[in-house]
């Protein structure tokens, strides 16, 4: 076994490393994933004898969430229910749900020297982590993600903090982009009319569900609000979707959203930021396969308001992105990072294309969820 190093730049990891008891010989922390937001390492420990034990370090970025101790009440709260639902559904916690190892003195997490807060989970062995998805793949993560809804349905959402607010506000991401495109910061606003033009025919479209919130037609629910595929690991040897993580933006919110937060990233076959939009195009087959999953996993916990209003997170999902695309590109680029300077406009056409192909194949998607809904 080889002797790993913590590269100077996170000599403060030493420190956090020092407040926890490992049960076997500390060997060091790697960096460790593909995340943008948090510093994630794997921490690896070895007994006498056995293999490897291994653990994940994360420091939470204060630049995205600014109060990290809402956030880890969150979690904790969340985690530890699941840890009980999944027990009582006969279920295996240590695999199913993420769990904190608590520092030498007792506590959930760690905040070192400089005010940064770390939390130290197990690693759950022999499962893997998909950037990419096939049909089966997809399915299985609407499953679990499906699941994690009925695991929680009895959570009180309300009790939550909003470690991003008003992250799927679509009316405030409205109101944002109307504030770029007035302040025009870069004069582009002349170059973009047909994507403005986009936005502000759509701007009912924006109070849909909040409006439904509103009206008492939908139930505020705990939802995860990055219901990505590589924020589920998928078991080696079953194939299914077991647990989900990255849950620091797990907060009160719409069942519509996380499913249409899917659909958006996982029903289409292109780039982000693809320019020929000849080639983006949304893919109702895999809106389907998505939708059996969803609901299955979800196994009737859903209201018959919620699942009609499936469909609308999908379109509210997807304009709501290119919406905040669109606010950056007229903003200056000061969010989303970029490799190009249209980047962001690329990114924009691409929802809108997505969105308008959702326009004319919306019926045939509330047909998609009457055929599996329970």
């Amino acid at each position: 076994m080889p002797q790993f190093t913590i590269p100077e730049a996170d000599a403060n990891v030493a420190e956090v490393l020092r407040a926890y008891d490992f049960p076997a010989t500390l060997l060091g922390a790697v960096r460790y994933g593909q995340g943008h937001i948090n510093d994630t390492f794997c921490v690896l420990c070895q007994p006498q004898e056995g293999d490897c034990i291994r653990f994940i370090l994360q420091g939470l970025s204060l630049a995205a969430f600014p109060h990290p101790e809402e956030l880890m009440e969150n979690f904790i709260g969340i985690t530890s229910y699941l840890r009980k639902a999944v027990i009582e559904n006969g279920g295996d916690p240590a695999r199913e749900t993420l769990s904190l190892v608590k520092t030498r003195d007792g506590k959930d997490f760690y905040t070192d020297s400089t005010g940064k807060v770390w939390r130290l989970t197990p690693f759950i062995e022999n499962t893997d982590c998909f950037q990419s998805a096939t049909p089966e793949l997809f399915e299985a993560s609407a499953r679990t993600f499906g699941r994690l809804q009925y695991l929680l349905q009895d959570y009180p959402a309300e009790t939550l903090h909003e470690t991003i607010v008003n992250f799927h506000n679509t009316e405030d991401r409205y109101a944002r982009f109307l504030a770029a495109l007035e302040a025009d910061k870069l004069g582009r606003a002349k170059d973009v009319q047909p994507e403005v033009q986009f936005v502000l025919d759509r701007k009912a479209d924006c109070s849909v569900a909040l409006q439904a919130l509103r009206d008492g037609k939908l139930p505020l629910r705990v939802t995860h609000n990055d219901t990505k595929l590589n924020n589920i690991l998928i078991d080696r040897t079953t194939h299914e979707g077991i647990c989900v993580i990255d849950l620091d933006t797990t907060m009160p919110g719409l069942s519509m959203n996380d499913f249409g937060d899917s659909i958006r990233f996982g029903a289409n076959h292109s780039k982000e930021d693809e320019q020929d939009l000849s080639k983006v195009n949304f893919d109702i087959q895999l809106y389907e396969v998505y939708t059996r999953g969803f609901l299955e996993g979800a196994n009737g916990c859903l209201t018959q308001t919620e699942l009609e209003y499936l469909p609308w997170g999908a379109r509210l999902m997807t304009l709501e992105c290119g919406i905040r695309f669109l606010t950056d590109y007229l903003d200056g680029d000061h969010y989303f990072r970029i490799h190009y300077p249209q980047q962001n406009l690329d990114r924009a056409r691409t929802q809108f294309k997505l969105v308008k192909d959702m326009e004319e194949q919306f019926e045939e998607m509330g047909r998609v969820v009457k055929k599996y809904a329970k």
